[in-house]
Formats: C-alpha cells, sequence, structure tokens
C-alpha cells in the first residue's frame, strides 16, 4: 500500500501539470464570435497592442498571444570561449480580433511575425 501512494500522487501532480499548460481552444473563440464584444475583450486581456478603426466603422484589435525569442549557447573550454552559436529566433504569436461597427466579434486569428 505504501508504495501505490507515491505512484499515485505522482501521477495525479502529472495530470495537474498538463491539464493547466493547456491554452485556450479553438472552440473558446469560435464560440464567442457574436458573443463577444471589444469592452469584454478589453477587460479580460487589457488594451490591445494594435488596434485600428476602419471607415465602415469595423475595429481590428492585436494581443500579443506569446512573446518570440533567441536562445544560445557559450562552451567554455579551459576558460575561454570555444563554441558560441545562437539559434534563430522564434516568431511572435498575436491574436487578432476583428469587431463588427456593433462591437462584437466578427473574426480571430492567430498571427504569427
Amino acid at each position: 500500500m505504501k508504495a501505490v501512494l507515491p505512484r499515485l500522487l505522482l501521477w495525479i501532480s502529472c495530470l495537474w501539470l498538463v491539464s493547466g499548460c493547456a491554452g485556450p481552444k479553438k472552440a473558446v473563440w469560435n464560440a464567442r464570435v457574436g458573443n463577444y464584444t471589444y469592452d469584454q475583450a478589453v477587460l479580460d486581456m487589457g488594451p490591445p497592442d494594435k488596434n485600428a478603426q476602419l471607415t465602415d466603422g469595423t475595429r481590428v484589435a492585436e494581443w500579443v498571444a506569446w512573446r518570440g525569442g533567441r536562445s544560445g549557447s557559450v562552451v567554455l573550454f579551459g576558460g575561454y570561449p570555444s563554441t558560441v552559436w545562437l539559434d534563430s529566433p522564434s516568431p511572435e504569436v498575436f491574436l487578432r480580433l476583428t469587431f463588427g461597427p456593433d462591437g462584437q466579434l466578427k473574426t480571430w486569428q492567430k498571427v504569427a511575425r
């Protein structure tokens, strides 16, 4: 019995960790089309990073969903750097929401740059 309890706790903590890392699904945004306003988006995610009002009253706003970055490594040999490398930068991912003149969400998409 004593050996089963640590394994069970390990499995439960792994499942908890994996479920906590899951991001919002596409179905969540699909369900919000027509039922989500610009004001609700600002309350949920803060002010957008980019925002444009079109002549027909449509508003396009972008929020940063994930910031890109770089990683690298320096290998020391005898106290001196012998190998230095950097990988290519990863793109930033933006959530672009388009709201109609009535303020309701019309479309959404994720954009990587």
